[in-house]
């Protein structure tokens, strides 16, 4: 068989090429056994690639998709693989309803993710920056990254055995998504929505660039703490807020203000007071002296200030935080940048020209108190910004920008929803997208990198005539040098053109992905066929940074929305609801479930990112001795097919979704149920059946538990479509597992056993006709789900006479008979209670045990032979009459109008009636100690002081002692009843 990925890893065949060779294969290899046993890389060696449940399209309906492009920062998380999950059983789905299916694959350049994690390589390998290597070498060192983590990454989602077009796979900085973000800008800017402006933009000074909010982490302080920042020696402490005074000028007053940044006093422009405050009334219009400027600032009056926060009285910092930016365009104050680029103060700031920030801070209260205008401090509760790229502490500048005018389009976003033109689900991010959209800033698209998409804007100027400027959008230096010339009324040989340096924020790209991927600005016949998209399915946490900007882009460059519905997932977490960190040690990778890892290889991977420059010494041993709590055995293999329906067993609509190893492992072993049950199915095909019997069967002449199954399998497949028609998938996976390992294995499978021996007998041909039906369909309706085992279990069923096999996916059966489903569902109560009864007094099949059911019910009888192999039970009598006295050493058990008698043999009995008291002592002993465990963990603190896995602990404790408390109590029940 063939692995098949883009060259087909066995026989380095093209794609259709091995596909070919793959057919053929399978065909020669249809007759053969299948393995004793569900062994997920096997399987998978022999189906990667390969979309074997996908007729021809039935109708004109179209379907398309596109998957939101991974960075090529790394490789693919969990996160990730939701999202594929997700929509690779939506794209299944519909091929199998006769839909044409489009679903786009594409990577993301990443911008300053991707110069991140390559420079930190550049340092770590050869102790150089991009600036020691300059702009060109460094062009060539991100795309060789690019390569590398692009071949990893498709790798990746082939493991998972997602039916991507890849022959439409795109790129954001290849030759036409390049010329996509060309036109883009073009037009935005010629439509007059672009504009340059000295704007306040969050700057990271190690970076060296402005970074978008997305890339902005917020960290809680409460009170005095030390922060580690980028460049400094010693910790920098947060979380204090100092109070100075101002003096009056030419008064004996002063007001006080409180800052929890001292260094930022150079930029002062002005106190603000609210207009009605008694306290400042007097002071309005008047003027403060600025300590260190020598010069004086106004004291005025705005509405913003919170008058019983501090001292009432705010300093007015228009150059480095929003609120005051704002307020100085209000009362027209100038604006002062004393923090640069790199972190130090600026000329505006005198004597203290050249220090760095934080150092700076301690001069200055030096200072302040020298000049006698401290007026103490206490502790404060802030909120820190923290570059997530950097982890250095966010600097507000007011730089020369790129930015779009967002307030229109905006608005129309806002009305789509309103309208129902596009639909949020869950419908609780609407709230969000309201709050984002209403108060909406406008877009900084420009960033000051070396990796990205250039931009298409040009300075020019007429030669000899520096004064005459203006910028023009242009493709080229060329095209830049004719518009120039038509607006500053020069030859076009006159004119100078140079473009700017900096790049496009990664999401401009990004937002034109649902076109460009169509060939978008070209009208293409893919563009005509495929867009608008049918949906766009994504993260919950990008609803504005990345789905608000595609519809606002979308509907302004191509008049259309994009999509008309947005599917949104929640956050991946452990299996204790923490965020996945490489530097906690809880990243669970998603091929190291699908082929296992030991915790030795996965140590092996966190110093592999050490030695990249991706993990610190001091994280990577944080991983390690987290990988060695979480997985001390490392993890199983588990298989894609596993992966995937863990993944979609939790509700995918939540905020969070925790994801535990052992439930994959779980899932597993159900596969193994669905391999086991197909083996016995063949075997018996074969054995009992032949063509002229299957093809005589009729649903209306099969026995009561095989027209039991077909209704459930008519509930299981209605159930499914609800779920995949309302994104609820754990409704689908929850029903496809209850009816396959607990329905169709676990009871009507067992209840077929005794009728197959009988080969001769009618009973035997329609068990093996409902077995074959109920897995064909069945198979089937887990194919989106588990497509690898779903193809290779279905590609071994027998084939029906005459009909030969289905691809399409399965609804509206007509198999349905509730009243024999609850007659099913009583019989089943009582094999539950059988079975307790036995396991209880220890009685095994070597005892022969003996069952007697009294019962009112007039169904009961129908099912007698299906309780009694289901409960392993060696005689069964079912009666109406009372209980013969030789039943007088038996157990009862009441279900419903069914009253059970389990013979016990009397040593039995009278050794546990021997142990009462002891299980009276138990009782009390189990009883202090739930007491004692509930005491703990009700406290009002405990959540809060006790850590995630001590919790835990406590509350299987508490499980398994309730567990045991029940077990008494029914015992002491039945004995004494």
């Amino acid at each position: 068989m063939y692995t098949l990925c883009r060259k087909c890893s066995f026989c380095g065949s093209d794609i259709k090429t091995a596909r070919t060779l793959f057919r053929i294969n399978y065909s020669m290899d249809k007759a053969t056994e299948l393995d004793q046993g569900y062994v997920p890389h096997k399987v998978e060696t022999l189906g990667l690639g390969y979309n074997y449940f996908k007729p021809p399209p039935k109708h004109e309906n179209k379907f398309s998709l596109v998957l939101p492009p991974p960075n090529i920062t790394g490789t693919l998380h969990l996160g990730h693989a939701l999202t594929a999950t997700v929509q690779d059983v939506l794209v299944r789905w519909k091929q199998m309803q006769g839909f044409e299916t489009s679903w786009v694959p594409g990577i993301d350049h990443a911008g300053i993710a991707t110069q991140v994690v390559v420079e930190k390589r550049l340092w770590k390998e050869s102790r150089q920056s991009r600036h020691n290597i300059g702009r060109e070498a460094f062009h060539k060192k991100v795309w060789e990254w690019k390569e590398e983590k692009a071949e990893v990454i498709g790798e990746q989602l082939r493991r998972l055995n997602v039916s991507l077009d890849w022959e439409r796979e795109v790129f954001t900085m290849d030759e036409k998504r390049s010329a996509a973000v060309q036109e883009a800008f073009i037009k935005l800017f010629e439509a007059g929505l672009i504009y340059r402006a000295d704007q306040l933009v969050n700057w990271s000074c190690v970076l060296q660039s402005a970074i978008s909010d997305i890339e902005v982490e917020h960290l809680s302080i409460n009170g005095p703490t030390d922060i580690l920042v980028p460049g400094y020696e010693t910790p920098v402490k947060f979380g204090i807020l100092t109070r100075f005074a101002y003096k009056v000028h030419e008064r004996d007053d002063e007001v006080v203000v409180a800052t929890t940044r001292p260094e930022t006093i150079f930029g002062d422009v002005a106190i603000a007071v609210h207009p009605e405050d008694e306290r400042y009334s007097k002071l309005v219009g008047s003027y403060l002296w600025h300590p260190f400027r020598n010069e004086k600032i106004p004291v005025i009056s705005d509405s913003f200030v919170d008058r019983d926060f501090g001292t009432g009285a705010v300093k007015i910092t228009p150059g480095h935080d929003h609120a005051d930016f704002d307020a100085g365009k209000r009362h027209s104050l100038p604006v002062l940048q004393v923090i640069d680029e790199s972190g130090r103060l600026t000329v505006s700031c005198g004597q203290f020209q050249g220090l760095r920030r934080f150092e700076a801070r301690k001069i200055v209260l030096a200072e302040l108190g020298r000049l006698g205008l401290l007026r103490g401090s206490h502790d404060h509760q802030m909120i820190l910004p923290i570059c997530s790229r950097s982890k250095d502490v966010i600097e507000l500048l007011a730089r020369p920008q790129w930015f779009i005018n967002c307030s229109d389009m905006a608005a129309r976003a806002l009305d789509d929803v309103e309208k129902g033109r596009l639909t949020i689900v869950p419908s609780r991010f609407e709230k969000t997208w309201h709050g984002w959209l209403e108060n909406i800033r406008d877009w900084c698209i420009s960033r000051q990198l070396w990796w990205g998409h250039q931009i298409p804007a040009y300075s020019c100027q007429v030669r000899n005539e520096p004064e005459k400027k203006v910028w023009v959008a242009a493709k080229n230096q060329q095209e830049a040098c004719r518009k120039a010339s038509r607006q500053l009324d020069a030859g076009e040989d006159d004119v100078i053109a140079t473009q700017d340096e900096d790049v496009l924020d990664t999401w401009f790209s990004s937002a034109l992905q649902p076109f460009s991927s169509f060939g978008w600005p070209e009208a293409t016949e893919d563009l005509s066929k495929h867009y608008p998209l049918s949906m766009m399915e994504t993260g919950h946490d990008i609803l504005f940074f990345w789905v608000a900007r595609m519809v606002m882009l979308g509907t302004q460059l191509t008049g259309r929305l994009p999509f008309d519905k947005v599917l949104l997932h929640g956050v991946v977490c452990d299996a204790h609801g923490r965020k996945m960190s490489k530097s906690v040690g809880n990243v669970v990778a998603p091929e190291d479930v699908i082929r296992g890892i030991t915790l030795e290889g996965m140590e092996k991977i966190s110093k592999a990112s050490f030695t990249s420059g991706v993990l610190t010494d001091d994280e990577l041993n944080r991983a390690i001795q987290g990988q060695r709590k979480m997985f001390p055995e490392g993890i199983p293999e588990c298989g894609s097919d596993a992966l995937r329906f863990t993944l979609l067993s939790h509700n995918i609509k939540n905020h969070f979704i925790n994801f535990d190893v052992n439930e994959c492992y779980t899932n597993k072993l159900f596969c193994n149920k669905i391999w086991q049950a197909t083996k016995f199915t063949r075997l018996w095909f074969t054995n009992v059946s032949n063509e002229q019997e299957l093809s005589a069967v009729q649903v209306k002449d099969l026995g009561l538990m095989d027209k039991w199954i077909l209704s459930r399998l008519t509930f299981m497949v209605d159930t499914v479509n609800r779920g995949l028609e309302n994104f609820d998938f754990y409704v689908a996976t929850t029903s496809l597992k209850n009816f396959l390992y607990y329905e169709f294995c676990d009871v009507y499978l067992e209840t077929t056993k005794s009728g197959l021996r009988n080969a001769k007998e009618p009973g035997a041909v329609s068990h093996c006709w409902t077995l074959c039906t109920s897995l064909d369909t069945s198979l089937r309706a887990l194919a989106p789900f588990m497509p690898v085992l779903s193809h290779h279990l279905h590609h071994h069923l027998p084939e029906f006479p005459g009909r030969g096999k289905r691809f399409d996916f399965p609804q509206d059966l007509d198999f349905r008979e509730e009243e024999i489903e609850r007659d099913v569902e009583e019989s089943q109560r009582v094999v539950v209670a059988i079975r307790r009864l036995k396991k209880i007094f220890n009685v095994t099949f070597k005892h022969k045990p003996s069952v007697t059911i009294l019962t009112s019910s007039s169904s009961m009888h129908n099912y007698s032979d299906a309780i009694q192999d289901l409960a392993g039970c060696h005689s069964l009598t079912v009666s109406n009459e009372s209980i013969p006295a030789a039943y007088s050493t038996s157990v009862k058990d009441v279900v419903g109008v069914s009253t059970i008698h389990l013979q016990v043999p009397e040593d039995v009995l009278k050794h546990l009636q021997a142990d009462l008291p002891k299980m009276n002592m138990k009782k009390e002993k189990l009883l202090k100690e739930l007491e004692k465990l509930n005491e703990i963990v009700s406290a009002a603190s405990y959540k809060i002081n006790v850590g995630v896995e001590r919790q835990d602990g406590n509350s299987k404790k508490i499980s398994t002692i309730q567990e045991k408390l029940t077990r008494i109590e029914y015992i002491l029940d039945l004995i004494q009843r």
